[in-house]
């Protein structure tokens, strides 16, 4: 069922885009875009730093804007925790120069402005007001009741934080991830000594002998009380090859990450070419992931990064980026990236999604998304 909001007043559009974008910004530039009278979600970019050139983040901005299908129209609205400057004749809104800059970009891109808007610590006003009014926040209505939206009181980075775990977790795993490595590392005679811990010898055969069955396996069961299947995943996704076959099949199935792990798997050998359908999964395009699939396999990411002893957290941590990114979610993408970077900055995927992030490059998929 479709859920039609109508906001025919400035206030009422501002009372939607915490239920449009899943958050209520803060320190953000929002764009809705619309087509016709209606529009279909929010975009919003990190307000630029003071020195930054407004003319090309405006560029930037509407550039992603102009990727959504069908997009004729867009309203702007600037989050910030600048205050109104009193001017003789009035205040001015905080980014003026660089709210004017978007909207004449929008404009010169042949689309109709609806709204351009900012949002203070003082209440909020109209940019395209001569003499801008400062209207109280309590004038802004509470987006309550809208079918399928849950609590939007957050910022963007609202729910990004992992899973808490404690130091008898991590040295489960840790304990776990090094049994497993001396048994995987040493494929395929696969020839444990004595003492080898049976549950870490089981684990390293399922690994070994259907890692796609394995992957599957563990975005439909809890992971809370198993360090071996954790330890596991974690020397998949420190293991590029293996890494990207299991996120392209959490992106689609079973069947099309057999696939996806061949072709890797031959890549890894004869340096050939990965076919054009997984690396298009991997750059966002193609048919749209199942939503809910992809934020089973976020939660059992986000769970297995608590979990790791920290040298071993940035190949799960740039999963968690990805996935994050798949889902629309570049905000949660950039808090997981750059722990990852943190930890290794030498992290080449980590780099890779930390400059589509600072390009502002969304998954198509999310783009056309109604």
């Amino acid at each position: 069922m479709t859920t039609i909001i109508h906001a025919t007043e400035p206030a009422e559009l501002l009372g939607i885009v915490p239920a449009l974008a899943g958050f209520t910004p803060r320190c953000s530039v929002v764009l809705l875009p619309f087509r016709g009278t209606r529009t279909h979600g929010a975009l919003r970019v990190d307000l630029p730093a003071p020195d930054a050139d407004p003319d090309a983040f405006a560029d930037a901005a509407v550039h992603a804007l102009l990727q959504v299908s069908g997009v004729d129209a867009a309203a702007l609205v600037v989050y910030t925790d600048d205050r109104p400057l009193p001017v003789p004749d009035g205040v001015l809104l905080p980014h003026l120069v660089l709210a004017e800059a978007v909207g004449d970009v929008i404009l010169e891109a042949g689309l109709h402005l609806v709204d351009a808007l900012c949002v203070t610590p003082d209440g909020w006003g109209d940019y395209r007001e001569d003499d801008p009014t400062i209207r109280p926040l309590e004038s802004i209505p509470v987006g309550d009741g809208i079918p399928g939206v849950g609590d939007v009181s957050g910022d963007q980075l609202a729910g990004a934080e992992l899973p808490g775990s404690d130091l008898a977790d991590r040295e489960r795993v840790g304990r776990a991830l090094a049994e497993l490595e001396e048994l995987l590392d040493r494929r395929p005679s696969m020839s444990p000594a004595r003492d080898t811990n049976p549950i870490a010898l089981i684990t390293a055969m399922e690994v070994l002998d259907d890692l796609p069955g394995f992957v599957e396996e563990l975005i439909e069961r809890p992971a809370d009380d198993d360090p071996y299947g954790c330890a596991a995943l974690l020397w998949c996704l420190a293991r590029p090859a293996l890494r990207d076959a299991v996120l392209v099949q959490w992106a689609t199935d079973r069947e099309f990450g057999c696939r996806a792990l061949e072709a890797q798997m031959e890549f890894s050998r004869q340096r050939g070419d990965i076919p054009r359908a997984i690396g298009e999964v991997f750059l966002g395009r193609g048919a749209p992931p199942d939503p809910d699939r992809l934020g089973c396999a976020l939660e059992l990411v986000r769970l297995v990064a608590a979990r790791a002893p920290r040298q071993a957290k940035p190949g799960a941590l740039t999963a968690a980026a990805w996935l994050a990114w798949a889902l629309g979610r570049s905000s949660h993408a950039g808090v997981y990236v750059d722990e990852a970077l943190r930890i290794d900055p030498g992290h080449s995927m980590a780099s890779l999604i930390s400059t589509m992030l600072s390009a502002a490059v969304l998954p198509e998929w999310v783009l056309r998304r109604r």
